[in-house]
């Protein structure tokens, strides 16, 4: 088993460490790409140092558990961006408590309204058109209003 590690050198860290990347791809989850960076780490200071092979295990145990902050790092960071916008992908949700003009009137409790470059189908109390109305509902493509 000691002429197994004895035998570790830079490109086998190399090889080891974009092994590791490539099973990532096939089974995502994030733990094999930091694995995988340990290894090419060690691969890239062994150029420079040229480490034994006792060396070389701890500096990729010592990078391996290095990972696990850095991954919580940038796993909150990343949590942090997609709640600067909570609505992404779910523009109806957005929409609800703004105030729009009537395009067309409410008849019979449907009407439309223009919001933006689009026109939407919208529920609620008759209104003549150009009144303005306020969202108060959600559902899908339709759009539930009640008087500004």
């Amino acid at each position: 088993m000691a002429e197994i590690f004895s035998t570790l050198g830079t490109w086998n860290w190399l090889i080891f460490g974009f092994i590791l990347m490539a099973l990532e791809l096939l089974a995502p989850g994030i733990f094999l790409f930091w694995l995988g960076l340990a290894a090419l780490l060690v691969g890239l200071l062994s150029f420079v140092i040229n480490p034994s092979w006792q060396t070389q295990l701890l500096l990729f145990a010592i990078f391996t558990v290095a990972a696990v902050p850095a991954w919580r790092h940038f796993a909150r960071s990343a949590g942090s961006r997609s709640q600067s916008n909570p609505f992404l992908n779910k523009r109806t949700e957005a929409l609800i408590g703004r105030e729009f003009t009537l395009e067309k009137p409410i008849v019979d409790g449907t009407g439309t309204v223009r919001i933006d470059d689009t026109i939407w189908r919208v529920a609620g109390p008759d209104a003549p058109a150009g009144s303005r109305v306020k969202v108060v509902q959600a559902d899908g493509a339709s759009l539930t209003v009640a008087a500004a």
